[in-house]
């Protein structure tokens, strides 16, 4: 049986900490000191034993993170086999434009996304010229869609309520020799999702999902409006998950530069884990074997 590594390459909010004109505790701490900066949410499948690996999202920070599983796994200059999207938000899809004519200069990448995603990536200025260059080959995805990356490895679109102005939007199931992880970084609320999320996390060993907020209050200090930014909070999803902290790793991702669980010694951090649940981690590795 062959090594099957999630790298966590990012865990925060599209934009990252520190955050584009910020400079609350979070991000004057991330300014100031790099151990505390976050990328953008995004994972890497490895198959260290193969040499290989493959990539869910695309983020503004392709570059760094592109070199960290390259440096980290000895596999220098090796792209990736193909690329997973999960939506066409900002932290998950611009660093396609890494693999242009301008910096890389890829040859045909396999790039999975749904049918909005396709057209767009297709049709609109400035990824169409990556495809029209094959930098990039987009494979239309549907929801339930299987993709059999490796004999031990299978990754499954589920597709989540999200908004979706320009493309739908997909979670991951991926099923390892031994573990299966669901990976949900966006969606508006569970009640909106055609499954429920005990039941699926249930059925898996690791979960990686929604942890942009806190709460509710959370949204009110940094004056923004939770029905424009609809993301389930903390509290509402480890209430519904209590129960299955025991047998599952619960782990949250995507965190917005607000949300006070980034500090390792504060009040709600301490909270979040003495409930038996987690803070995803830049770096961190999640074996599937």
């Amino acid at each position: 049986m062959s090594e099957v590594i999630i790298n966590v390459l990012g865990t925060a909010q599209d934009a990252g900490v520190p955050h584009p004109n910020c400079f609350c505790e979070n991000c004057t701490r991330a300014l100031n000191d790099s151990r505390f900066r976050r990328l953008a949410a995004s994972l890497a499948i490895i198959l260290p034993e193969k040499k290989a690996w493959h990539l869910i999202d695309a983020t503004p920070d392709l570059k760094e993170q592109m070199a960290r599983v390259q440096m980290k796994y000895e596999m220098h200059s090796k792209l990736m086999e193909s690329i997973f999207l999960t939506h066409a938000h900002l932290g998950h899809y611009p660093g396609l434009l890494f693999l242009g004519r301008e910096a890389v200069g890829a040859s045909d990448v396999p790039v999975l996304a749904g049918e909005k995603m396709k057209r767009l990536l297709e049709e609109q200025a400035p990824w169409s010229q990556l495809t029209a260059l094959r930098n990039i080959d987009v494979q239309e995805r549907i929801d339930g869609d299987s993709v059999q990356i490796d004999p031990q490895v299978r990754v499954t679109f589920i597709e989540v309520p999200h908004r979706n102005e320009f493309s739908e939007t997909f979670a991951f199931l991926i099923e390892g020799p031994k573990k299966k992880l669901l990976y949900v970084p966006d969606i508006d609320r569970w009640d909106q999702w055609d499954h429920e999320l005990h039941d699926i996390c249930s059925q898996v060993d690791i979960c990686l999902l929604d942890g942009t907020f806190y709460s509710e209050k959370e949204l009110e200090h940094i004056g923004r409006d939770f029905r424009e930014i609809p993301h389930p909070h903390m509290t509402e999803t480890m209430d519904r998950l209590q129960d299955l902290t025991e047998q599952k790793e619960i782990y949250f991702i995507h965190i917005n530069h607000s949300n006070p669980a980034i500090h390792e010694n504060d009040r709600v951090r301490n909270m979040i884990e003495s409930r038996g649940f987690y803070i995803a981690e830049d770096q961190m590795e999640l074996k599937l074997s």
